[in-house]
Parts: structure tokens; C-alpha cells; sequence
């Protein structure tokens, strides 16, 4: 047994790697969102039901890197690109985005990132986007008194809530189901 621990180990360690590089080639953005939200087509893939209709609530916490967009907040356009790539019409896809934490900085203007000698806001333009096409985005009331953000300092449509608890408890009430990606 003692000889036979070191022997796997030492075949596991030799054998070549089983993941192959990530292939992204196919992934573009799309149909609703042509900036951003990259998707790629699945060929074989189980039918979405007709008149299937999704109400989903995603949860951002984590604030971008200076001067990149924040990929978290940019998944609910990936989901809208997909599925009405797949034949879901838009009308069909309700969305939230809860912003809790430091990602509240992703949800406020330019003018509150400079007084906060921040550099300008990365996300700011994909957020109206998705504003524009009715995605809404909640920021939590508790993270925004932490760090002195006040409704005045965030992009227009952006709403404030009490929590983000309290907005995650009532979407779900309203029939929201939470992604956790």
C-alpha cells in the first residue's frame, strides 16, 4: 500500500492536462445588447418552451477594477442576449440587478466618482443601456450610507432600496428567482 500512493501519485502528476484551452471564438454580443453581454450558440440544445418567461434578480457586490467595466453587472445583458438569440422575446425576460458593497461605485455618475477622486465610471454607459431596455438595477441603502452615496450621486433610473436583503426579499415575493452567476 505504501509503494502503491506514491506510484498514483506520481501517474496523475505525469499525465497530460484533460481541459483544453478555452475557445471564446464564437461568443459575440448580440441580438439586444451589440456592445456587450457575449454569448455563444448551442447546437443540440434542448428547446426553451414556448412562451417561457423569466423573472430573475442577480446580486453585485464587488466593485470593478478602475477603468474596466464590471463584468458581474454585465451578466443580465448576457442572459437577454442569449435567450432572445434563442427565440425568447425580450418582452419576456424581466431582470434586476441588487448592487450591495463597494459595486455601489459602479451604479454612480462621473460627477460623484470625481468628488471622490475616482476615476470616471467604466460601467456608466453599459448601465443606461440596460437601463433603456428595462433592466432595472436596486442599490442597497445600507452599502450606500456606508460610503457616502447618496440617490442624487447615482445614474438616472438607478432606484435605492432599504437593503439589499429587503430587495431580494421582495422580488422574490414579486415571483424573482435569484442567479447565482
Amino acid at each position: 500500500m505504501r509503494k502503491t500512493i506514491p506510484l498514483a501519485l506520481a501517474a496523475f502528476l505525469a499525465a497530460p492536462p484533460a481541459a483544453q484551452t478555452p475557445d471564446f471564438s464564437t461568443f459575440a454580443a448580440g441580438p439586444v445588447f451589440t456592445e456587450f453581454g457575449e454569448h455563444a450558440p448551442v447546437e443540440g440544445m434542448e428547446p426553451i418552451p414556448e412562451g417561457a418567461r423569466f423573472m430573475i434578480a442577480y446580486d453585485v457586490s464587488e466593485k470593478a477594477e478602475d477603468g474596466q467595466p464590471n463584468r458581474r453587472i454585465a451578466t443580465p445583458a448576457r442572459f437577454m442576449n442569449m435567450h432572445v438569440a434563442a427565440g425568447v422575446p425580450e418582452e419576456n425576460i424581466k431582470l434586476v440587478v441588487v448592487v450591495h458593497g463597494r459595486a455601489v461605485f459602479d451604479l454612480v455618475t462621473d460627477t460623484a466618482r470625481e468628488a471622490s477622486d475616482m476615476e470616471p465610471n467604466a460601467s456608466a454607459s453599459m448601465v443606461e443601456t440596460m437601463l433603456a431596455h428595462g433592466i432595472r438595477f436596486v442599490v442597497c441603502g445600507q452599502s450606500a450610507a456606508v460610503y457616502g452615496v447618496k440617490k442624487a450621486d447615482l445614474i438616472e433610473g438607478v432606484e435605492l432600496d432599504l437593503s439589499a436583503m429587503t430587495a431580494h426579499a421582495l422580488l422574490q415575493q414579486q415571483g424573482y428567482t435569484v442567479n447565482p452567476f
